[in-house]
């Protein structure tokens, strides 16, 4: 067993070795979690968001300046009429010391769960995407040279850019959305030698993304009131979840879980519907004519049409857990806020940081949020004007475009094909 940590199942509470598990060994269907042996955080003399390696569930680390970064606010603060607004920032701003050059915090997932499978198992991952957390993945490939499958929408083939041409990457596009490249990744799964990243089922990307409620609780020096995120699956907002019962559980940085303020983008609000009927599940009225919805949204990153919201561990709990709540923004207050946050902050939002900043000044002016609560604000994306002005990127030409006439053999043979060189 790694002396480091071992995996537990909130459902059962069985305790097992990691051995690149994604569900519990006895069948359960709750979010299994990584289990620390250190129970005080320390800061670790370790590259990029490894310096928090004390509750990643890994033993290695990559080379990386990727992590987030915590500051006070005063522009938007004041803006919004707030005492007390710290962002937590995830992309790219050099006058920040912010070296996200994915531009997205789906960076701290990818770092921490390459590394996990190369610790416990031989293949190759496969990430199926709506572009950001391809990218991430793609992004740690073009700097490590470890393999990657990314597969994602047709129209997002233009989201995979690397800041070095990334060499060892099968990219894929679908005719379809999110949910068909999530579909055909499924399938794929089925070949030998090829491991699912896993989602939210996945340790390694929770507790990387864990990393944003780290570093806001390690530069307030305590933990905030309110937790603001933009969510698709909600899974930054599970992460943040059990990321503050660690650091409950570390009693230096406060008593009280902060609540969490999970934002998503209208028309599309399956998990909102269902959190404010009172349900644990999402029902086919939550999602109606979910394709049109989805062609209305300003972040599409943010429509994932099976969330982890009423499973065991998931987001239905993480919001009962922390006394949370689910709201939303519209298109045209996503666009507005980001613009507001660019001229008064000094950096672009990727669509999803400006929907949760839409969100934040929805919720203060309904009085969610008090004037004089504290807020980390979690900014999971932007600086890209800055990345594509300061760093050469590459956009990589997909290696195979799936439409419907194209077989599912062809597929397949391709595909194992190419895994055959690494696995």
């Amino acid at each position: 067993m790694n002396p480091t940590y071992q995996l537990v199942c909130p459902s059962c509470g069985l305790r097992f070795p990691d051995e690149y598990n994604l569900t519990c060994p006895s069948g359960c269907t709750g979010l299994i979690r990584a289990e620390y042996t250190t129970s005080q955080l320390s800061i670790r003399d370790l590259p990029g968001l490894f310096r928090y390696a004390d509750w990643l569930p890994v033993t290695g680390h990559l080379p990386t300046r990727s992590a987030p970064i915590c500051y006070k606010s005063t522009a938007l603060a004041g803006k919004l009429g707030l005492t007390d607004l710290w962002i937590v920032f995830a992309g790219f701003w050099p006058e920040r010391s912010a070296y996200v050059t994915s531009g997205s915090f789906k960076e701290f997932e990818a770092l921490p769960t390459m590394v996990r499978l190369a610790e416990r198992a031989k293949g190759v991952i496969l990430v199926a995407s709506a572009g950001n957390t391809g990218r991430a993945f793609a992004e740690v490939s073009s700097k490590t040279g470890k393999p990657v499958i990314v597969v994602v929408p047709e129209k997002a083939r233009d989201r995979i850019w690397t800041s070095t041409p990334a060499e060892h990457l099968l990219l894929i596009t679908v005719d379809g959305d999110y949910t068909d490249a999530i579909n055909l990744g499924n399938t794929l799964c089925t070949l030998p030698g090829i491991y699912p990243e896993g989602g939210a089922k996945n340790v390694a990307r929770r507790d990387g993304m864990g990393t944003m409620m780290l570093e806001g609780a390690v530069t307030m020096k305590h933990l905030p009131d309110w937790y603001v995120q933009a969510v698709g699956s909600g899974t930054g907002g599970i992460a943040a979840w059990e990321a503050s019962m660690r650091l409950v559980a570390d009693g230096r940085f406060g008593s009280d879980l902060p609540r969490l303020l999970l934002i998503q983008n209208e028309p599309f609000i399956p998990m909102v519907n269902a959190y404010q009927a009172g349900r644990r599940d999402i029902i086919a009225d939550d999602m109606k004519n979910p394709k049109e919805a989805i062609s209305r949204v300003y972040a599409d990153v943010l429509t994932n049409r099976a969330p982890p919201f009423g499973i065991p561990g998931g987001v239905y709990d993480a919001l009962n857990a922390t006394k949370g709540v689910m709201t939303t923004a519209t298109s045209d207050e996503a666009k507005a806020a980001g613009e507001l946050f660019k001229d008064i902050e000094g950096i672009d939002l990727d669509p999803a940081a400006a929907v949760c900043v839409a969100g934040l000044i929805r919720a203060v002016k309904s009085g969610i949020i008090k004037p004089d609560e504290s807020i980390l604000l979690a900014i999971t994306g932007g600086g890209y004007e800055r990345i594509h002005s300061n760093i050469p990127t590459s956009v990589h030409t997909p290696d195979l475009e799936v439409t419907q006439d194209t077989g599912s053999e062809s597929v397949m043979q391709f595909v194992k094909e190419w895994v055959s060189r690494y696995a």
